[in-house]
């Protein structure tokens, strides 16, 4: 089955609930907030559903005609044959049915809900798990500001005000926006000066039609959606417009507006689907349009992300930009691993160098670059990135350049949900080690003597 969550209006509605126990109390209690009609028909009704004001009762034994003009019905007996009747019949009169522990006779599930005046949140896991959604829908409720009720109280009541100052409607919808994120912002509705500066704000924005979009170049962290910080997750939140790499979490997208375009531009290992200079001109061309647009990155955007080649581009053309910084998977992979990129009295400094190879040819062969040569006469952590299709190279320059063959040196990939893959060796057989265990992209590689710890 496929269960859509839509939110219907039951205000009025005739409905019935089979049962007089715990469990019909129960629903009855959660759907109540909703104001239906309800009628409860058992042959023993509880004294504690009695009690509950605005419903009626029918101690009896439930018959086909109580269904009579009911929108919906819930069968809440512990009888299952009966149960399932009783489904049986709803759905050749049309009327949808929620039978309790029996998901299959179901044509309507009760979702966790949250309520708070004209805000409802309903969780639902399809019966997997009751104790997950609740679980969620309880995390959400803490997130939201105590006053929630009052803010949408409020955001309802200044649109009539609003529609009749302003004409246009794309300004009205702008000035709706932005009152709302300075509500949650605040926690509060707004005074009528707030209000009033928002107003001015947008009829100011607009009668500029030449006005310049913003780019936010943002780190998404190292994998994990969790790991991004609370700042880019912000800026996510209030984008116009998200450009987004091959490494992050997609559920991060999520918490964009419905109305935010998002555009993938993901590359990984040389298979670029967007070239760099495509990028730089698509950030501007969403800019000169006025947008807020975030470019999201896996990692840091400075730590080998093009991140600064982005915004010399766009400051070029006048555009106003802004880094967030972001968790880079030269640290958080190694860490992942426990591996620590410095210690005490181990190692003292670390180094980021880029696997890749130059790009100049030698032998009718790529290259690496001169920097990976030089790391062979580093001391402390050297971390490499975008390396792993030149583990052989790399670990055969380092040697040939100086490094003991016995330097440690471990192979990381995966993610921070326990999936990861760690295999440790030195520079003589990380190749091997690494081929038989499967390593794939992406991958850290680091060598050092840091390697050896695992905390």
């Amino acid at each position: 089955m496929g269960y859509f969550p839509f939110f219907i209006d039951i205000k009025g509605k005739k409905g019935l609930i089979i049962g007089g126990g715990r469990i019909a109390e129960h629903k009855l209690r959660k759907i109540l907030a909703y104001e239906p009609d309800i009628t409860v028909v058992a042959t023993k009704i509880s004294d504690s559903i009695k009690s509950i004001e605005g419903v009626k009762f029918i101690e009896r034994e439930f018959v086909n005609s109580d269904l009579e003009g009911c929108s919906f019905c819930i069968a809440a007996t512990d009888d299952k044959k009966f149960n399932a009747y009783v489904a049986g019949v709803c759905r050749k009169y049309h009327i949808f049915i929620n039978v309790v522990d029996d998901k299959d006779n179901c044509q309507f599930l009760f979702p966790s809900v949250y309520k708070a005046g004209n805000l409802s949140i309903g969780i639902s896991t399809q019966g997997a798990s009751p104790y997950i959604a609740a679980d969620i829908k309880n995390r959400i409720a803490s997130e939201l500001p105590p006053d929630i009720e009052q803010i949408l109280d409020y955001l309802c009541s200044i649109r009539e005000n609003i529609k009749a100052k302003v004409e246009d409607s794309s300004k009205r919808a702008a000035i709706f926006k932005a009152s709302a994120r300075r509500c949650m912002v605040l926690g509060r509705k707004l005074d009528d000066d707030e209000l009033d500066e928002i107003i001015a704000s947008v009829k100011e924005n607009e009668a500029d039609e030449t006005k310049k979009g913003r780019v936010v170049i943002a780190g998404a962290g190292c994998g994990a959606y969790d790991l991004i910080t609370v700042r880019a997750l912000n800026a996510v939140k209030a984008a116009e417009v998200i450009v987004y790499d091959d490494l992050i979490d997609e559920r991060l997208l999520e918490y964009a507006l419905e109305s935010c375009e998002k555009i993938y531009v993901g590359k990984r290992n040389e298979r670029h689907s967007t070239p760099q200079q495509d990028i730089n001109e698509l950030l501007l061309a969403k800019a000169n349009e006025g947008k807020y647009v975030v470019r999201l990155k896996g990692g840091d955007p400075y730590v080998f992300g093009r991140g600064a080649e982005e915004i010399q581009y766009l400051k070029a053309a006048g555009i106003e930009t802004e880094e967030i910084p972001g968790i880079s998977s030269a640290i958080a992979v190694p860490a992942m691993a426990g591996i620590p990129v410095t210690h005490r009295d181990v190692s003292r400094s670390f180094s980021i160098i880029t696997g890749h190879t130059s790009g100049d040819v030698k032998d009718g062969e790529k290259t690496l670059h001169a920097d990976i040569r030089n790391s062979a006469a580093m001391d402390g952590t050297c971390v490499y990135l975008m390396g792993l299709t030149h583990l052989k190279e790399i670990a055969d320059t380092l040697m040939k350049e100086g490094k003991s063959e016995n330097t440690p040196a471990a192979v990381i990939s995966g993610g921070f949900d326990g999936t990861y893959k760690a295999v440790r060796g030195t520079l003589k057989d990380i190749v091997e080690k690494t081929a038989k265990e499967g390593i794939q992209s992406p991958a850290v590689i680091v060598t050092g003597d840091t390697v050896n710890m695992n905390i």
